[in-house]
């Protein structure tokens, strides 16, 4: 029994380490955290004095290096087809406690590394982070194996947005409203 989980524990170690599912593997730890800071560009609030279009100009960067503590990028996968998933962890509002986690898919620079296209393709709910964690990498093992996840946008334990109410607008890389709705 010792040996066979030894051996179990061998297998899942060697077949982690060549999953490169983690940033690290893509980039050094500064390489990681400046792209960690443009993504959060992209999806936290803008900077204040900005809105969605002026959020991108040097001047509000610190604002958003300020903020890199309160998220992490899980897990990041450069795919055949240009696009780099990623699975990111992410503050909500004020709360201590709870947590959401954003997949998307980007393109990056190859020299540069600056992102070039960039979309998010779900949020998870508020959940405490060990939830987010697990809910967030089925989801992300999903969105590298298949390259969508849409037959999993019904799991409302699992994804908040998009639903009926909103969706994610790539030209404003923001989420919208999605005609007329009723808040119940």
């Amino acid at each position: 029994m010792k040996h066979l989980f030894a051996f179990t524990f061998i297998l899942l170690f060697f077949t982690q380490c060549g999953s490169k599912k983690e940033p690290l593997q893509y980039f050094s730890e500064s390489e990681r955290d400046s792209l960690l800071t443009d993504m959060i560009t992209y999806v936290y609030v803008p900077a204040p004095y900005s809105n969605n279009q002026t959020k991108f100009d040097a001047k509000y960067r610190p604002f958003y290096i300020k903020s890199l503590p309160s998220f992490y990028l899980q897990n990041y996968f450069e795919a055949d087809n240009g696009y780099a998933y990623f699975f990111m962890i992410r503050p909500v509002g004020s709360s201590p406690v709870y947590r959401r986690g954003v997949l998307g898919k980007m393109k990056l620079d190859p020299e540069t590394h600056k992102i070039t296209e960039f979309e998010e393709i779900v949020n998870t709910p508020h959940m405490k982070e060990e939830e987010v964690k697990e809910k967030g990498q089925f989801l992300f093992n999903k969105l590298i194996e298949r390259g969508n996840i849409e037959e999993y946008l019904g799991m409302n334990q699992y994804i908040q947005w998009p639903d009926s109410t909103l969706k994610y607008d790539k030209p404003t890389h923001t989420w919208v409203s999605v005609g007329n709705f009723t808040i119940k």
